[in-house]
């Protein structure tokens, strides 16, 4: 890989600085009164952590793809900025942004984000492709463990705590929902290039309503989100993860509940 390749954009710093800001705020909340009316400051402060670390997170998801399609081939990823950590680089800014943004802070829900459009005919291998589609949720699994590892061994505000105990537990559900293997997911991605021919063309043509009727499904039928919200707070204490912040943190940052 060219040293040049990688360059991270102004934007992705300013988005780290507002999110650190944000961090600063979160260390005024009163996770007691968990009250937007008594505590604005702290309260604020963990709402806009989550949606900066969330939104770093997207950018850090969809960088993933594009490096490892870099380093297996496809240098058109290049040429395209995905290497820019520009977050208006990946896709419609309303779909892959404010979407999945709003998504998450009405409901809690992670909405996959953006897209990099990779051109597999230039990967190596089925072997590297299928890594394409895993690196964008293993990115949101490593931050997930590297963020429940600065809880675990940093002191900090309880506060802060909340909030990136929430966050931590938000980047383990973005990856347990992206691994599933359902067309339009990198779960279905990273399968895709070991399906028969006729099984692929079945999935592209589900892959634009396939994972819209699985959100519906998770929030519609309460016994399915439940499977799968328990699923993941098996796998975040499993990483040693605290359920009981990460709910604290949730309802700081769902202030209006």
């Amino acid at each position: 890989m060219q040293r040049s390749a990688v360059r991270p954009s102004p934007l992705f710093f300013a988005i780290l600085a507002v999110t650190t800001a944000a961090g600063v705020l979160a260390a005024f909340v009163d996770p007691v009164t968990q009250s937007f009316e008594r505590d604005p400051l702290g309260t604020a402060g963990v709402f806009f952590l989550v949606i900066g670390g969330w939104a770093l997170s997207l950018i850090l998801h969809e960088f993933g793809h594009a490096i490892v399609a870099y380093r297996g081939g496809d240098h058109s990823v290049a040429a395209k900025g995905y290497l820019t950590m520009d977050i208006r680089r990946y896709t419609d800014p309303v779909l892959s942004l404010v979407l999945p943004l709003l998504i998450l802070a009405i409901g809690g829900i992670p909405l996959p984000g953006g897209a990099v459009w990779i051109n597999r005919g230039m990967l190596r291998s089925r072997n590297v492709s299928s890594w394409v589609s895993l690196a964008g949720p293993l990115s949101n699994l490593a931050l997930g463990i590297v963020l429940t590892m600065v809880i675990a061994f940093v002191q900090m505000p309880v506060g802060l705590t909340v909030g990136l105990s929430y966050l931590a537990s938000v980047q383990i559900l973005a990856f347990v929902i992206n691994i599933l293997p359902v067309p339009g997911l990198d779960g279905y991605g990273a399968i895709e290039p070991y399906l028969s021919p006729q099984a692929r063309e079945l999935g592209a043509k589900a892959r634009p309503w396939a994972p819209l009727v699985l959100f519906a499904v998770i929030i519609g039928i309460p016994g399915i989100g439940r499977l799968l919200f328990d699923f993941t707070d098996t796998v975040f204490g499993a990483i040693g993860g605290e359920a009981a912040y990460a709910d604290l943190g949730r309802a700081v940052f769902m202030f209006w509940r």
